[in-house]
This record gives structure tokens, C-alpha cells and sequence, in this order.
């Protein structure tokens, strides 16, 4: 029998865009493995559970086919939609602010990542110090880059933000960034001030194979 997604979200056939977007970020956040101790393997059950619901209802034409026949030939994953995409980048937000850890997720998205050279383990539970610096794209984590690569003008500059504590802005540090698998050593001199800017020049070529600068926007807090 094919699967009841609405039931598995728990939400009416009915629901509205937003309320699955509702319940489904709600579940994402109770079945996280952090919040199961001692039932990791349950949580990760449940969370691919409610992902293969979301990756359905989630998306209208998908849902539309799911309504009409019962079944949708094809899943797929949920970062195949934009509409899916958009609503795991603020689910992964969610899990940011709240301090819950990334890597688990390279198991239940092992299928989607094969190929892309990306690891969810990069993403660290935040800043912590000068251990857990880590470099992030303005606004939040962008899967359309990672999953979707678009095509860029030649040239274009990718920029990025680094938080790091006004002690390592007075001795300076290094510290790598990771973009596409790639890893550039990044050197932040001594003495930067907040909103101080470097240039990776055509570093994109190593990261990408197209030509670009990398734009580093450093924030001291």
C-alpha cells in the first residue's frame, strides 16, 4: 500500500502550503537525534520518514499527483524542488540557533549527496571560540549552490562571512574554507577590524574550475 504522508506529517488532506511547511519543520526538530538520546536509530527512522512525506506534499505538482493517484512515481529528494529546498535551508537554521548538530544528516541524505563532494560535518554547531571558527555564506546556507549549481557570469565574485573574537583579530589566525570538497588555507592578518575585507584572487578557479574571486567579509565580535 503506498504510504499515507499526510497522516505521517499529521496534518488534514486539506492543509494549507504552511501548515505542512508547520509540521514538518516541527517534527524535523522533535525527531532530531539530539533531542533522542539512547534512540538515535528511531529519530533517524523518523526523520527520513518525514522528509520522504515532505519531499511529496512539500512540492504542489508532486502533491497534486499524489492526491490524484495515491503514489508518485519517482520521490526523489527534497532538495529536486525549490519549494522543498527553501524550507530544509530554514530548517537547517532552526538547527543552528538551537545548537543541534549537522552530520547526522550525511546518513539520511546519503543517496542525494553521492557524487556532489559535500558533507553536512562541515557545518559545526556554531562559533564556540577559537576552535570552532568556521565560515558561512551571507544569509544562511545555500543548497541551490551545492545541489542545484546554477550557472554564474564568468568572473563573478563569491562572497563569504567569518565571526572571530576580537582576541584573534589581534594576533591573527588561519583557517580553511571548504567549498565544493575544496579546502583554501585562508590567512587572516593581525590586527583586521570588523568589517575588514579579503581577497582570494581567482580561487575560484581551484574551487569551481571557473574563473573568479573569493570576497571575505570578516566580522569581530
Amino acid at each position: 500500500m503506498a504510504k499515507d504522508y499526510y497522516r505521517i506529517l499529521g496534518v488534514p488532506r486539506n492543509a494549507s502550503e504552511a501548515e505542512i511547511k508547520k509540521a514538518y519543520r516541527r517534527l524535523a526538530m522533535e525527531y532530531h537525534p539530539d533531542r533522542n538520546p539512547g534512540r538515535e536509530k528511531w529519530a533517524n527512522d523518523k526523520f527520513k520518514e518525514i522528509n520522504e512525506a515532505f519531499g511529496v506534499l512539500g512540492d504542489p505538482g508532486k502533491r497534486r499527483q499524489y492526491d490524484q493517484f495515491g503514489t508518485v512515481g519517482g520521490v526523489g529528494d527534497i532538495f529536486g524542488s525549490p519549494f522543498t529546498r527553501t524550507t530544509f535551508e530554514d530548517l537547517m537554521r532552526d538547527f543552528g540557533g538551537s545548537g543541534l548538530r549537522f552530520d547526522f544528516l550525511d546518513d539520511i541524505f546519503g543517496d542525494a549527496l553521492k557524487g556532489r563532494h559535500f558533507s553536512f560535518k562541515i557545518f559545526s554547531r556554531g562559533f564556540g571560540g577559537p576552535g570552532g571558527v568556521r565560515f558561512e555564506t551571507p544569509g544562511g546556507i545555500n543548497l541551490e549552490e551545492i545541489f542545484g549549481q546554477p550557472k554564474r557570469p564568468k568572473s563573478q565574485s563569491i562572497s563569504y562571512e567569518i565571526i572571530i573574537t576580537g582576541e584573534q583579530a589581534v594576533q591573527g589566525l588561519e583557517k580553511d574554507l571548504v567549498r565544493r570538497g575544496k579546502r583554501l588555507r585562508v590567512k587572516i592578518p593581525a590586527g583586521i577590524k570588523n568589517g575588514g575585507r579579503l581577497r582570494l584572487k581567482n580561487a575560484c578557479q581551484l574551487t569551481d574550475g571557473e574563473p573568479g574571486d573569493i570576497m571575505i567579509l570578516v566580522k569581530v565580535k
